[in-house]
Order: structure tokens, then sequence, then C-alpha cells
């Protein structure tokens, strides 16, 4: 037997090898940093996530969710030139590019279909869950009171809170739009018809959300303290 199908998701089937493609391709998520190997049953659910994302996607034919080439070619510039397992190969230059994806059994075309995915799925994420959500001046005090204040150490210069009052609010509609998004992911996957026929495959009680449930808007990094240690990101 060549490949099986290990979970369906309203209709649509996912197979042992889609399972395997998930774990090569996890090495192009920078937010994979410190967790190590992608597991079968993480990897299987965040298959089963995307797929009801997309058929949402195509439910609601939102259009302007699909990323055009463009993008994907900016995207794969900025993979190239800063995940850390690439810049040690220097992925930068086409022949070490070439190296890295045939190390890891992609191929060009694989890469780009992955992120193609990514970029449709986050956009929809920003549209559907973003609009609307407004941060009020005496949140990002607390945030900069509570949060951030206290993990700068005695005698470390504290960054004044009109310099980083932006970069709070971000992170504030960040986590406000993660929130929406999870239980709306949990209720879509609580209505839909989702069977794993392979049993050491259910999802672990207590698994790392999906890297793309994760919104990744330009300038969402963590604020930098004192010698470039990132404050504030929790």
């Amino acid at each position: 037997m060549l490949d099986r199908v290990v979970a369906v998701v309203n209709n649509q089937t996912i197979l042992a090898s889609d399972i395997d493609d998930e774990i090569r391709l996890s090495v192009l998520d920078p937010g994979r940093g410190g967790l190590g190997v992608l597991t079968r049953a993480n990897a299987l659910d965040q298959l089963i996530g995307r797929a009801l994302i997309q058929q949402q996607i195509r439910q609601e034919d939102l259009e302007s969710s699909a990323p055009a080439q463009a993008e994907v070619d900016a995207r794969l510039g900025e993979i190239r030139k800063e995940l850390p397992a690439c810049v040690r190969q220097n992925c930068a230059s086409d022949e070490g590019w070439k190296v890295f994806l045939a190390a890891r059994g992609l191929t060009q075309e694989r890469v780009e279909t992955y992120l193609r995915y990514r970029l449709e799925i986050l956009r929809f994420i920003e549209q559907r869950f973003r609009q609307g959500i407004s941060i009020l001046p005496q949140e990002i005090a607390t945030y900069y009171n509570d949060t951030l204040l206290p993990q700068y150490a005695k005698g470390e210069a504290v960054p004044a809170l009109d310099e980083v009052s932006a970069r709070i609010e971000e992170i504030l509609l960040q986590q406000r739009v993660n929130s929406l998004f999870d239980d709306w992911l949990s209720n879509l996957r609580k209505q839909g018809d989702v069977e794993v026929l392979d049993p050491t495959l259910e999802a672990p009680a207590i698994a790392p959300p999906p890297a793309l449930a994760r919104t990744a808007t330009p300038g969402s990094a963590p604020i930098a303290g004192p010698g470039g240690s990132e404050k504030g990101s929790q």
C-alpha cells in the first residue's frame, strides 16, 4: 500500500502522504522555532484546520483572498534570505536554494503552493476578524504597566509609553484576532463532519496552535528591549 486515507473533512480526504508533506514543509515556518519536529498528530490537526478554512473560503467565494504570484514570490524571497535554516545553506543563491530543497525532498512548485495557501488563509483571517476591532488607550496603558514594564530589570532604560504605544496596539490587535479566530475555527470543526480514521493520529489533549492560525502582518515583531532582546510579546 503506497498511500492511505487518514482523515475525511466534509468529504475531503487527507492522505498519509499529505502528513509527510506537511512535516517536510514545516521547515519553512518561522513560527516553529524552538518547537522541535512537527509530530504526525499535530501535522494532521493543521491539515484539518486548513481544509476547513479553505472550504469556508470557497463557500463564501472570497476571490479577494487569493494572493497574486508577486506576493508569493515576495514571501519566498523573505524565507530564502531570513529563515535560519536557509541562511545556513545560503538559500539566497539559486544553487543554495536547490540544495536546500533537494535535501528536504521538496520542489519549487510544492513550496509555492504551500506559501499560496498560507497567504490566502492569513488574508482571510485579516479580512474576517481584524476589521472593526479597536484597542482603547486604557488597554494600551494597562499592557504597558502590567506586561511590558515588569520585564525590565531595575536600572534598564525603559521606553516611554508613547514610544511603544503603536507596537502595543498591534500586539493587542493580534491577540484579539487570534482569540476570535480560534473560537471560530473550533465552532467550524464542531459543526463540520471531521473523521480521523487512524486513532494514533488523534490530536493530543494540548496541541500547539497551528502556525496558520497566527496572523502574520508586517511589523508584528515583539518590542525590542535593551541589547535587542524581545520585550512584551506575551
